[in-house]
Order: C-alpha cells, then structure tokens, then sequence
C-alpha cells in the first residue's frame, strides 16, 4: 500500500511518460494482463489508454487490472490511468518514505 505522498510522486513521474498499452473491444483478457504484468516488471510505473470501442469505465478497468497484477493504481484520468508495481529484478524508481 503507497501514501498519500507517494502517489503524488508517481503523479509527477506518470505525467511525462506515454501510454505504452491500449485497451479496445477485446476488453480485459488473459493476454493484456500478461502484458501489463510484464510492463509492470520492466517498467515499475505505465500508463494505459482505454479506447472509445471498448466501453469499460476508467476507474473499474484501473481497479480491476491492478487487482489482477497485485498492482497500485496510481490516478485515473479521462481515458487514462497509471499503475505503479515495483519490480522485483530492475528497481529504478525510490518512492519517498
């Protein structure tokens, strides 16, 4: 579980990167959970583009996919949102105590 102050980093973090995985009508499925938990393990902190066609709300597909990778949701935006999940091979990311 991240603070309050931690999620306001990974904020200022998310808020330079593009999203590297977008969801469309396919929704949810086994292999975009293997994507995002491999993004995850690479990467620490992504963010994801849900399109018009897949008719999923933000914060429920959010909550779900870091559910489903033991990850932190970190913000919801729009059509966007931004897990964080520390790796356990390639830490890059220090978030304040």
């Amino acid at each position: 579980m991240i603070t309050g102050k931690q999620r306001a980093f990974l904020r200022r973090l998310a808020n330079t990167i593009t999203p590297i995985l977008q969801i469309g009508k396919e929704g949810i499925g086994e292999n975009l959970v293997r994507q995002i938990d491999d993004a995850l393990e690479a990467r620490e902190l992504i963010k994801v583009t849900i399109l018009d066609s897949a008719f999923l709300g933000t914060r429920q597909t959010c909550d779900s996919l870091a559910k489903l990778t033991n990850a932190e949701p970190v913000q919801s935006i729009g059509s966007r949102f931004v897990l964080y999940r520390e790796s356990k091979d390639k830490k890059k990311i220090e978030l304040p105590k």
